[in-house]
Order: C-alpha cells, then structure tokens, then sequence
C-alpha cells in the first residue's frame, strides 16, 4: 500500500455570439476538437453550461453495468485498455522468444484469464496465511504477522511508507497512516441514518461471506462479524475526519522512533521495525499521532481471538479479487454493487489487463510508449506548459491581495516546477520481481512485497526525484509538494484532453487547463504551505495568509451550498484544494491562450463558436460523465474532487470571461452576482 501526498487530477436556447467572424468546419477525416453531437443545444448556456456542453455526450454514452460513474476520463481509459490488451495479445501470441518481462507479463495476465484455474484453486492460495494467524498466541506472534500483511500490502491497524520528510525533503523518512477500515471512511461506521445502516448490513453480509467460503461454522462467521465491526468501529472512532487528514502542519509529527514506542505498545515495535527492515531508523512521522495511543486503547479492550478475526478478514478482503469467482463475486457484490451501484464485474480480461499495470507498471509502461506515444506530443506539451508557466506569473503578479514579499517566493516556486511529461528518463527495474506459474494471488502478493521492499529500503536515503508516481499508461495527472513536481504520463495527451489536430483554443481548455490545474495545486490551501525546495515551511506573511483563507472560505461556502443528491451538500472544505485548482487551471490557461494570440490575426470562428466559446467547451468536455446516485453518495464521501457537473458549473460562475464568452445575463442560473465572486489565482 503506498500512500503518497499527491494531488492527482483524477471527476432549446438562442446561443449569443461574441463577434461574427466567418466560420470554417474542419477536416471530417481528423478527430474533431468538438464533437458537435456531444452538445445539447435544447439548454442555453446561461441556464446549465454542464448540460448544454456534454448532454449529447452523455445522452450517447449511457451506463453500462459495469459501470457505477462513465464520463470522459473512462472513455480514454477504456481506449487505453484496449491498446493494452492488443499489445498483451500480440505479447503472448508471438512465436518470437520472450523476453524476460514479456513472459512475466504473459504468464500473470494469463494467470488472471484463467477462470478453471481459479475455480478449482478455491481458497487453497490463502490457506497457509490463514493458518499463520490461527497460530498466533503471543504479542511478539501478533507483531510478526501484522508486519508480515504491511510488507503484502494490506494495512490492518495502520498503514507504513515511506516518503520525503516533509520538513527535510531531500531524505525520505518513514511514515504511519491510520488505516484498517474496510469500508474507508469512518463516516461508514459512525453515522447511523438509513442508507449508512444499509451499507454495514451488507459489509456484515460481506464478511460473513468470506469467513463461510472458507470453510467456517455459521457460528464462527458471526464470531468474525462481530470482532471486524468491533475492532474497525474502534478504529473509526480515533480517525482523523477527512478534513482533518487535509492539514498538512497537523499531519506532520516527526519523532524519535524511541519516544513513538513508548507511547504505546500494542505491538512489540522493536520486532515490528526488525522484520520491516528498519531496525536502524533513527526517527518516524506518525502522521495522525494521537491515533496510536487511541489504537493502543481500541486494543486493549479486544481479545487475541478478536484481533485473529480481524487479521483473517483483511487478509481474505484483499484477496478475493484474485481467487475463485465466488471469492470475487462477493468482493464486488459489496464494493461494486452496494457502495457503488454498479450491475456487473468488469470482463475478465479487464481485471487481469489492471493487475498486470498494477504489478508490472513501468514495463507495461515501456511497451506502450514504443507502440502508441509520439515524440511530437512531448515537444507540444513542453512548448504549453512553458506557456502556462509564464501566465502564472502574470497572474501572480496582478494579484490585488499578496504581498510583494509573498510573491517573490510565489515566483520562485513557480520557476523551480520540476516537469514530467510521457514517460520517465530511467525505467524502473522488474528483474527481482518473481512471476511464475503457481497461482494468481501468490503473484499479487510477491508484487505487493517486491513494491513495499522497495519503498521501505529508501528509509533514510536522498529522494529520487526523477522517480514517476503514475505510470505512462494512467489517464491522469498529478502534482507533488514535496518534490515540487508535475507530471503528465503518455496516456492523458491524447483526445479530447490533447489533441495535434485541435484548433489551440480548444487544446489550451482542455490539456491547458490540466496543465494549470497542475500547477495551481502548488499554491492551493494544501501547496501554499510547502516552499520551492518541497519543505513544510510557512513562507506567506501573517496578512497573506489571512486574505488568502478570507478568499478560501468564500469558495468553501460556493461549493458547501450545492445539493449532490436529495438532501446531501457537496462538501466545500473536503474540495477545497481540487476547487482552487480547477478555478486556477481555468483561469491561467485562458491568459496563456490570449498571450498566444499576441502578434496574430484574431482565430476564425469554427462551427459558429469564437475561440473564447471553444476555449471553454474545451474544458467542459472533459468532464461529461454519468453517474449512479449511490456513486455520487460515495464519491462526495471520500473523493476530494467535486462531481463532474460542478467542476464545470460551480468553477465557471466565478470567471467573468465565461460570462463575456456566452453572454450570461442577471436572471440565468448560471449568473452569480459580481459581489458574490471570488477569484483566488
């Protein structure tokens, strides 16, 4: 389990023209920047921007069964599967000599096909760590095992990484996350109105399930019921909220790693660090402090047998993907089905295509570039983000609320951006990693340590920071503090998020705008507060930080108002971050995209849309999505970004260009009063 602080990306009207210049309509043989059929031109722009921009799109594209949220992020992801998939299939059926990641590839996608296999396999691939635990008796027993389980992955009690020392970011130092909770968020075990009661139901159902595939009288799946929920709503009761998990300065508690033993001795750490490979470390961030002693409290008051419970459900939660179908049935009847509303798995060969890119990264990785990424991309997105860069800097320089003082800083940070785009200089090195042809889980579980071995041997080591945190092959983007770094893999920079064929005002709303997104995340309520260098450090003066939080809140209370579904409010404070970034990206990429006009005759208009109208349906594109209601309830609970309609919507009504470009006047929903606005960045 690796847990990183990234900030991915990854969520009938008259229309009024500004200008009237002659309009063209591109070539039919090149894929369209706008696809005129996503447009819903029934709903002005005025009255629901989200609606009139993405309603064909997603009256085209409707929910599968297999999905409980599709929008344009899937669609690309799916494209991305299924030139996977060939390059796997024509991996596996050359006649040509493998090489030695090829056959590591074949043999665990093949492994993953392999449904009479697994059948017949049933649970026999966990019996021997089940066994394991059964045999616990003593604390040092105990330690052993649930070092054993981090070192797989799979994070009873709490998780470990490691990761920069947020206050020296130059070394890496190793971390605690609370964790334990198989249903995520402690809202799930705290709140007791009735869909929240619904779903423990189900995971009740859930866990009693597996502990019966596995051979258990009725009575002891009960027993296993009540210690999980007993031990897991423990847990929930100590748990940072996810506000809280959001503050940096609270979330970093570095130590001696003797004083953190002493403050609570649930398990014997001297064991615990031995068996981990950090008998030496010297200090650690437990990240939610008082968590551990309020885990030592949990504990105490459960028995061995209890805690034997717990540790076999977490070892058969994380395994049921990768054994027989009823094992995997059950996963998805409960995180599918219950929590997210969707009707049926995913094809086979898509479940076995996401853990070959979850074991293998950077070799699939490799393989997909040399096949499917052109160098010309790369040269395009370095000239954009130079582009974005400089707006940035303007922006920073006409803001009305920072200090000179504070903006110097803000500009070396700026400059200092580190930038990944395709893929890495260096691919990582898959040669100790064993695959071979014994079963599907014992695979999974030799990644798993082969990853976590990695990560754990940098304890105390200089930060690599060419290293990548998303694969090539990820249709994502992300932003990380303390290497003050962006990264855009091969993946993302294909249509509609990047296309060579677009006019550029539709590739500035759409690439353009992640690119911003990206960069903003530097200066968001969580980035502000990490310096040039990727330090933890205050670098805002007193009255900075005060306008900056007055200007926050304006947007926290934006979001706070809007009803997701029946009575639940999107929550303004949990998005914040991801809320400035997109107003953010907007904002500076349409400033880099009127810089770029500078010297040139003004763009035609294209299908009766100016270039300012294209800019942002552009952006809007990327976000037409449709969505399960028990996915929205589950996404508003624990994704921090804004559902896809309001990062269109919600962002927009903020940025007076928007409003010059489609002409929205008082008395439209999509109006908000001038007084009203903010604009951060």
């Amino acid at each position: 389990m690796k847990i990183r602080l990234l900030v991915p990306l990854m969520a009938a009207g008259i229309i009024s023209m500004t200008g009237c210049n002659q309009s063209v309509k591109p070539d039919d043989s090149k894929v369209p920047a706008i696809n005129l059929d996503d447009l819903d031109t029934s709903v002005a722009p005025g009255t629901d921007f989200y609606q009139f921009a993405t309603g064909g799109w997603m009256e085209r594209n409707p929910l599968t069964p297999e999905y409980a949220r599709y929008g344009s992020f899937d669609q690309l992801r799916e494209t991305n599967q299924e030139q996977l998939r060939t390059l796997i299939e024509e991996i596996t059926d050359s006649t040509n000599e493998q090489g030695e990641i090829e056959r590591k590839i074949t043999i665990l996608y093949q492994l993953g096909l392999d449904s009479v296999k697994l059948n017949n396999d049933g649970f026999a691939p966990v019996k021997e760590q089940l066994a394991s635990i059964n045999q616990i008796i003593t604390k040092t027993d105990l330690t052993r095992k649930v070092a054993a389980l981090h070192k797989e992955g799979i994070a009873p009690f709490f998780a470990i990484y490691v990761d920069a020392d947020e206050k020296n970011s130059l070394v890496n130092l190793a971390q605690l996350y609370q964790s334990g909770k198989g249903m995520g968020d402690r809202d799930y075990y705290l709140h007791k109105d009735e869909g929240t009661v619904k779903i423990q139901t189900a995971y009740k159902d859930f866990i009693r399930q597996l502990f019966t595939l596995t051979g258990s009288s009725p009575e002891q799946a009960d027993a296993a019921v009540d210690a999980v929920m007993k031990i897991e709503t423990g847990i929930a009761e100590i748990s940072f909220s996810r506000e809280e998990l959001r503050d940096s300065q609270k979330n970093y508690n570095k130590v001696p790693l003797g004083e953190f033993k002493a403050q609570s001795d649930f398990l014997n750490w001297d064991v615990y660090f031995e068996e981990l490979g950090l008998a030496d470390i010297e200090e650690i961030n437990p990240r939610q402090y008082p968590y551990y002693e309020g885990l030592h409290n949990v504990l105490k008051n459960t028995t061995l047998e209890e805690q034997k419970f717990y540790l076999s459900f977490h070892l058969l939660r994380e395994a049921a993907p990768y054994l027989s179908d009823r094992f995997a049935d059950a996963h998805f009847e409960f995180y599918g089905k219950t929590m997210s509303g969707k009707e049926e798995q995913q094809p086979r060969w898509k479940r076995a295509l996401n853990t070959v890119n979850g074991a293998l990264p950077e070799a699939v990785g490799q393989l997909y570039v040399e096949k499917y990424f052109p160098s010309s991309s790369k040269e395009k997105m370095m000239e954009l983000v130079n582009n974005l860069q400089i707006a940035l800097g303007e922006r920073i320089n006409q803001l009305d609320w920072m200090s000179d003082e504070a903006k110097e800083k803000a500009h070396e940070k700026l400059a200092t951006f580190i930038v990944k785009i395709g893929y890495p200089d260096k691919w990582r090195d898959y040669s100790g990693l064993n695959i071979k042809n014994d079963s599907y889980w014992a695979n999974v579980r030799r990644s798993n340590i082969f990853e976590m071995e990695f990560m754990l041997s940098e304890a105390g080591k200089p930060v690599d920071r060419s290293r990548w945190y998303m694969s090539p092959q990820t249709v994502n983007a992300y932003y990380n503090p303390t290497t003050n770094e962006i990264c855009f893999p091969a993946a993302i920079l294909q249509p509609p998020f990047f296309n060579p064929e677009a006019d550029d005002a539709v590739n500035y709303g759409a690439i353009g705008v992640v690119i911003g997104h990206e960069m903003t995340h530097g200066f968001d309520d969580q980035g502000r507060n990490y310096d040039k260098d990727g330090n933890l450090t205050d670098w805002w003066t007193p009255e900075d930080a005060e306008k900056f939080e007055a200007k926050a809140d304006i947007l926290v209370k934006q979001y706070d108002a809007i009803i997701v579904l029946d009575t639940v409010h999107a929550n303004g404070r949990f998005t914040l971050g991801e809320n400035i970034a997109d107003q953010g990206g907007l904002l500076v990429a349409y400033e880099a995209y009127q810089n770029s006009l500078k010297g040139k005759e003004k763009p035609v208009d294209i299908d009766g849309f100016t270039d300012s109208q294209r800019f942002y349906l552009g952006y809007a594109a990327l976000w037409g999505q449709n969505i399960r209601p028990e996915e929205i309830l589950r996404l508003t609970k624990i994704d921090p970004h804004s559902l896809g309609k309001w990062r269109v919507n919600a962002a927009l009504r903020n940025i007076q260009t928007f409003y010059e470009a489609f002409n929205i006047q008082p008395g439209e929903p999509m109006w908000m009063d001038p007084a009203d606005r903010v604009v951060i960045w």
